[in-house]
């Protein structure tokens, strides 16, 4: 059993005329070549939030994930399709159904986790925008303090 210490959102970055299922994602994490020059083994994300709200399976939440260097071991990664705006340039995208269904799901989370800290990826890698918006905030009564 892993300790789950934080619970990191991230943004798929695609514009809102692009997609990015789960399958998709699987995908591109396969052409990726690690540090070590070896290739991702597949989706690094845990959970895919389509613009529907529907919620799509990656890694197992018991397995490692590929998402968030040095937290990787600790963490749950969520990513939700969009985080582009037209332009191509970083921005809360999500939906309505979206953020339906990741309050939802962070409830859930919390409840199983209830320790870990809600945080967006750039919280716990400076210099980067994703998921565009302030996850700590959003989600403060979900917090463990």
């Amino acid at each position: 059993m892993r300790t789950i210490s934080f619970i990191v959102l991230h943004y798929s970055a695609v514009r809102p005329n692009q997609t990015s299922s789960a399958a998709q994602i699987d995908e591109w994490h396969k052409e990726r070549v690690t540090k070590k020059g070896t290739h991702w083994k597949g989706i690094g994300y845990h959970a895919v939030i389509r613009r529907d709200g529907s919620i799509e399976p990656g890694r197992p939440v018991d397995e490692v994930g590929a998402h968030c260097y040095l937290h990787n071991r600790n963490s749950i990664g969520i990513c939700y399709e969009g985080g582009l705006d037209e332009q191509g340039n970083p921005d809360d995208t999500r939906t309505p159904e979206q953020k339906k269904a990741m309050r939802e799901l962070l409830e859930k989370l919390h409840q199983q986790y209830p320790n870990a800290l809600i945080v967006g990826h750039r919280d716990l890698s400076p210099g980067l925008e994703c998921p565009g918006f302030n996850a700590v905030s959003e989600y403060r009564d979900l917090q463990p303090w």
